[in-house]
């Protein structure tokens, strides 16, 4: 298959590289250490070993890229509404594309416009960086999970399960909605909270007052969930996500990396949306809409 990676960055770059080194069809767009990748090539610094490609495939532009049967974006969702121009040179009748990207709506939002594009969640669980050029690190983790959104071929959503697995990567196949939700549950407590109190989630652990907010944030999202229609998310689930926290590697979600390189923050998809989708069915999250707006806050600073 050929592989396609639309945001090469700490997530993006990663899976690609990996899909790569295991002799995969790998194409990756960039921006802006084109010129540096071009000259030094792709170095992945991974807890699991680290690795060099020398002279991956890469381009500024999609308009010069093969069309592909699996299309990767791992782009910030700030930047979504670039996606029906990116895309379009990329695809064929029976592409799919896969958005590792963190949020509620996502896919919905981009099947408005193209109707018949056939659409996957990548839900990452990795922690990862890319600070300078060209350069990868991997802390810890890595595994990811395919939830279809829309794909008409679950042949095709097996081979990209399998790819990823020849590359070394614990990969699976999930109920879409849960595996969205899921995510949530981790994502709209620690990222929101690493960026408003300036810290890591070590540190929001350590601490009694700032840990019982976090399970208490975990909760709202559970309970926006189950209002939803959403099955498989519990209370035990929460205290699931914070026994895995705990024992991870003191780590800044991708949101407080945002925050402290003067990047935007991804608020809409990350808060916003699952706030609105919640209210809409008769469920309020109080805490994280307070976060949302210390977040929206911070975002004018």
């Amino acid at each position: 298959m050929k592989f396609s990676i639309i945001g090469t960055g700490a997530i993006g770059g990663f899976y690609g590289a990996r899909l790569a080194r295991a002799g995969h069809d790998v194409h990756f767009l960039l921006h802006s250490d084109y010129d540096f990748v071009a000259e030094h090539g792709l170095q992945v610094d991974s807890c699991d070993g680290s690795f060099h490609l020398q002279s991956p495939y890469i381009y500024r532009s999609t308009s010069d890229m093969p069309e592909s049967d699996v299309v990767l974006v791992a782009l910030k969702s700030v930047n979504n509404h670039l996606l029906p121009d990116l895309l379009r040179p990329l695809l064929h009748e029976r592409t799919l594309v896969v958005l590792i990207q963190n949020g509620i709506g996502l896919e919905h939002d981009l099947q408005q416009h193209f109707p018949d594009l056939w659409l996957a969640a990548g839900l990452a669980f990795i922690c990862s960086s890319k600070t300078e050029p060209g350069r990868i690190s991997h802390q810890c983790y890595g595994s990811i999970n395919f939830g279809n959104y829309s794909c008409k071929d679950e042949d095709l959503m097996s081979r990209t399960v399998e790819a990823f697995r020849e590359a070394g990567i614990e990969a699976n196949l999930v109920e879409y909605y849960q595996a969205r939700w899921k995510k949530a549950v981790w994502n709209m407590p620690f990222n929101g909270m690493t960026v408003a109190l300036h810290t890591q989630t070590d540190r929001l652990l350590a601490n009694p007052v700032t840990e019982r907010l976090i399970f208490e944030q975990m909760m709202e999202v559970i309970g926006a969930a189950q209002h939803l229609g959403v099955t498989g998310l519990d209370e035990e689930f929460a205290h699931k996500m914070i026994a895995t926290t705990r024992v991870m590697t003191p780590y800044s979600p991708s949101m407080r990396l945002d925050y402290d390189f003067h990047r935007p923050m991804e608020i809409y998809y990350l808060y916003t949306r699952p706030i609105e989708e919640a209210r809409a069915a008769g469920y309020d999250m109080p805490r994280l809409a307070m976060l949302e707006a210390e977040l929206r806050f911070l975002s004018d600073v």
